[in-house]
């Protein structure tokens, strides 16, 4: 067993050497574009085996089966069609819903019900596995384009009046502030942006967030958002709440990847042809 794991891209072809994955089929991406199957389905299953204590993450992108994993493995040289279906159970991590909340996302519900139940489920997985993947492809990329990315998803969203609106101020000696987008013409009426790439589990605390916000106050500006890849602790959303001259808005990276997916941010959307019944037409007389 490697001391420092095994880096997921070498692990994710050696399982693909071995199950003889074809060149064809490692071209093959999710509808994200941007992510091959293969790789998406092996990242769930180091999922699915890190919930049962049987394998880790040592550090970012490095991979290691524990030695609860080895003993299983000994023990299961060749696993059951009940004993995969109990580990390939929907995760924990994040579900999609209609709304925003503030903190953990519940899990979708595995159901047996109508097949609209059914797709509503199965679009919640695909939203679970985009999550992970856009936030594995942003911990892959430098600080800088974490900041573009957050200024274009700004822009997305609507702020700003125009592209020229939106200033990208991220280098050295930029003060915590990463970007500046102008509400009106005059420029009265400004956001602060800082952008923070962290890997999913680190967390930005409550001194982060004063900081912040004294960097917000030394531009003159009265609003400031605070976007990470990672998380907030409770001391960071405090500090944001007590904030005084200013709001500073907080969002963490499982907000973030559902506001990429909502306006197609780094994700494009495909329509399915799904038929339904014409109720007008077999109501006619």
């Amino acid at each position: 067993m490697h001391r420092d794991g095994v880096s997921a891209p070498k692990a994710q072809s050696i399982l693909a050497d071995e199950m003889g994955v074809t060149t064809e089929q490692r071209r093959e991406l999710l509808p994200s574009g941007i992510y091959p199957v293969y790789k998406s389905r092996i990242g769930w299953a180091h999922d699915r085996l890190k919930r049962e204590g049987l394998s880790r993450s040592v550090k970012r992108g490095f991979w290691q089966v524990t030695e609860k994993g080895l003993h299983y493995a000994e023990a299961n040289p060749r696993l059951a069609e009940d004993e995969i279906r109990r580990l390939a159970r929907p995760s924990s991590d994040v579900a999609i819903s209609d709304s925003i909340p503030a903190g953990p996302l519940p899990t979708p519900a595995v159901t047996a019900g109508s097949p609209d139940d059914n797709i509503r489920t199965a679009l919640q997985e695909i939203q679970q596995s985009l999550h992970r993947e856009l936030l594995d492809l942003i911990a892959e990329r430098d600080p800088q384009f974490f900041e573009q990315l957050v200024l274009r998803l700004l822009r997305a969203i609507g702020y700003g009046m125009d592209s020229a609106s939106i200033e990208h101020t991220g280098r050295p000696g930029d003060e915590g502030v990463d970007g500046v987008i102008s509400l009106d013409q005059l420029g009265l009426d400004k956001i602060c942006v800082q952008a923070k790439r962290y890997d999913r589990e680190r967390t930005v605390g409550g001194e982060d967030v004063d900081r912040f916000f004294a960097a917000v106050h030394r531009r003159g500006a009265t609003k400031g958002v605070l976007i990470t890849s990672g998380r907030f602790t409770e001391g960071a959303r405090r500090a944001a709440e007590s904030a005084r001259g200013a709001t500073i808005r907080l969002i963490d990276g499982a907000e973030l990847t559902l506001l990429m997916m909502r306006h197609a941010v780094g994700v494009r959307h495909e329509a399915l042809p799904i038929p339904r019944l014409d109720l007008d037409f077999w109501e006619e007389e």
